[in-house]
């Protein structure tokens, strides 16, 4: 299992009009914190696109505990429980600044072929990655 946190501040653009983090925002937020994870432990997805893969979503799942806040700190935990083969399937918890656990998601993409569109398998070089800096059972 891999582990990586980012912070983010909850922006005006993310709330309604009660300073809440509108429900929809979420899965953006999901993506900030795997685009970051990403790119810290392999390339950022710049370079995984340019390289003729493409990571579409294939299936999205949130649970909303309490609510975000306008100007809220809040703490993106992106985790990677297993070695994707041509699915990836990553959990993102969200925090508030109290540490208390504010939504849960799961997003599953698929490694494609850009020019083909076709599935493939997750590039060796990644997955190698993540066997030598995860604890994966």
């Amino acid at each position: 299992m891999i582990s990586y946190e980012t912070p983010y501040r909850v922006c005006y653009g993310d709330t309604d009009r009660m300073g809440i983090m509108y429900y929809g925002n979420y899965p953006r937020v999901y993506e900030i914190g795997r685009t970051d994870m990403i790119r810290t432990i392999w390339k950022s997805y710049r370079e995984v696109e340019e390289s003729g893969i493409i990571l579409p979503v294939r299936l999205l799942h949130a649970v909303y505990h309490k609510p975000a806040n306008y100007d809220e700190l809040l703490t993106i935990r992106t985790i990677i429980k297993e070695i994707p083969k041509v699915k990836f399937r990553l959990i993102s918890e969200i925090y508030n600044e109290q540490m208390e656990l504010i939504n849960e998601g799961e997003v599953t993409l698929g490694f494609m072929d850009a020019a083909t569109g076709k599935p493939r398998r997750a590039p060796q070089e990644f997955t190698d990655i993540l066997e030598r800096t995860g604890k994966f059972v």
